[in-house]
């Protein structure tokens, strides 16, 4: 790459970054949004949309071709390292007599979430089976549907796993899937926040939330997105190395690349053997890391690992991805497939919430609630929806409904990504038929999975009961 493909890139990444100014600025003045808690790179996204060449074909702004070339293919290179930095910094719990009760509620909060993926994903096989049949001149391709369950419970990041997973393949659609996901992860994010707000508001009305007499009000300026209060904002992490030496934040950025590196590696080595060809680099850099994170575990080296520094990185490139994704959404390919997308985006609402919902109704014990809302916020938007409305029904976090369900996030996370290329390649291998049963094989895994836990917790009780009767 020469200096003036270099520049262009810079070119690119600067008017990304106008996109998210400007998506952060309406968002902290546009009542709408703050209600929503649209992150403010779907919003910069949508506003590149809109102002750029693609829906005014060769109107609005004149972005060269070259670089709305550059941003379709950027999600699916920052997504790399966004998937890498999931398994750094993890550790297991200490053994404990209250550590029974925590490990089965994050098994149940996994389970449910994964209990949603394989649901959502089953519609989507079916909608797009129902409309092969009904209406075989749309001539969907082999995985529509499956951008169902990448983008309610992937959210828009996942748009660039998808887009680089299917360009790897040689799919010519993958830029078409690209878009579409990061349509229904747009209407799952606002989805998800209008159906849990609603449903919080007839809970506490109804006495069904644990903590929340009556509905709370966001702070202004958490619902902004921004803290102009210097004694009110709080630090981005822990600086684990002195600055003398190397940054903090170059420290963490150096690991995730490096894993990154590493997996680029392993997948040059491993490229030639049959079956390894077709998986993705970020199913290696996931593994990768789980490698070099075991070894920092095992050498004691843990604590220069700090999970929000860590966070801050990958929801920095994560940001850079959506904005990207969207403002080279092609437009006039989605909108071919409006009718069977409408379809998936209303059925996924329903069985999402009716999953969520009620499973946590049934197999929690204490804060089914406020545990619900987690799981749907999750499973139609991202991890902060899910925080989001966790916040509204409990403002203080004084249950212990968020370390749960940040562990069980994390499981979830590192399972839909190992699980997304085993799932693209049976869709483009076998029929409806083996497909349907794939899909149901793993939604019984996961409900036998709840079940197992709710029976190891109430064993749990019972031994707890009886040592303190004696």
């Amino acid at each position: 790459m020469d200096s003036k493909a270099m520049t262009q890139l810079l070119y690119c990444f600067c008017v990304l970054s106008v996109l998210l100014l400007a998506g952060t600025f309406l968002r902290g003045v546009v009542p709408a949004f703050r209600k929503l808690f649209l992150p403010a790179s779907v919003i910069g996204g949508f506003l590149g949309l809109l102002v750029g060449p693609i829906i005014w074909k060769g109107g609005g702004i004149p972005f060269p071709d070259e670089w709305i070339s550059a941003w379709a293919a950027m999600p699916g290179i920052l997504i790399v390292p966004v998937v890498a930095s999931v398994p750094l910094g993890m550790k297991f719990g200490k053994k404990g007599k209250g550590a029974t009760k925590a490990t089965t509620n994050v098994m149940k909060i996994f389970a449910i979430m994964m209990i949603a993926l394989f649901a959502q994903t089953i519609l989507g096989i079916g909608v797009r089976q129902i409309f092969d049949v009904i209406q075989p001149q749309l001539n969907l391709y082999p995985t529509f549907g499956y951008e169902l369950p990448q983008g309610y419970t992937g959210g828009p990041g996942t748009a660039g796993v998808i887009g680089s997973f299917y360009k790897g393949l040689g799919l010519p659609y993958w830029q078409v899937a690209q878009g579409l996901t990061s349509t229904t992860a747009t209407f799952g994010i606002v989805g998800g926040m209008i159906l849990g707000i609603i449903s919080i508001n007839i809970a506490a009305r109804r006495g069904q939330t644990a903590i929340l007499s009556k509905p709370s009000d966001i702070p202004i300026d958490l619902a902004k997105g921004f803290q102009k209060d210097p004694e009110k904002q709080k630090s981005t992490g822990n600086e684990t190395t002195f600055s003398s030496s190397v940054e903090s934040l170059s420290f963490h950025l150096a690991i995730i690349l490096t894993g990154c590196g590493l997996a680029y590696v392993v997948m040059g080595w491993v490229k030639g053997i049959p079956g390894l060809s077709q998986i993705p680099i970020w199913a290696y850099a996931i593994i990768v890391m789980f490698g070099v994170n075991f070894v920092i575990q095992k050498l004691g080296l843990g604590n220069l690992v700090d999970d929000q520094t860590k966070s801050r990185i990958s929801g920095a490139f994560s940001d850079y991805a959506i904005v990207a994704s969207i403002a080279s959404l092609p437009v006039h390919a989605v909108l071919q497939y409006i009718v069977p997308l409408l379809v998936l985006i209303v059925g996924g609402y329903i069985i999402t919430y009716a999953l969520c919902v009620g499973l946590s109704k049934i197999f929690f014990r204490d804060y089914w609630f406020e545990r619900s809302m987690t799981v749907l916020g999750t499973s139609c938007g991202v991890f902060l929806t899910g925080l989001m409305l966790l916040k509204i029904c409990d403002p203080d976090f004084k249950s212990p409904v968020l370390n749960d369900y940040s562990i069980g996030f994390s499981f979830c996370s590192v399972s839909s990504f190992i699980l997304l290329p085993i799932t693209v390649n049976m869709m483009l291998s076998y029929g409806f038929g083996v497909n349907m049963l794939f899909q149901f094989i793993l939604l019984v895994i996961a409900f036998i999975l709840l079940i197992s836990a709710d029976r190891i917790y109430k064993s749990s009780e019972k031994k707890n009961s009886a040592a303190e009767g004696a």
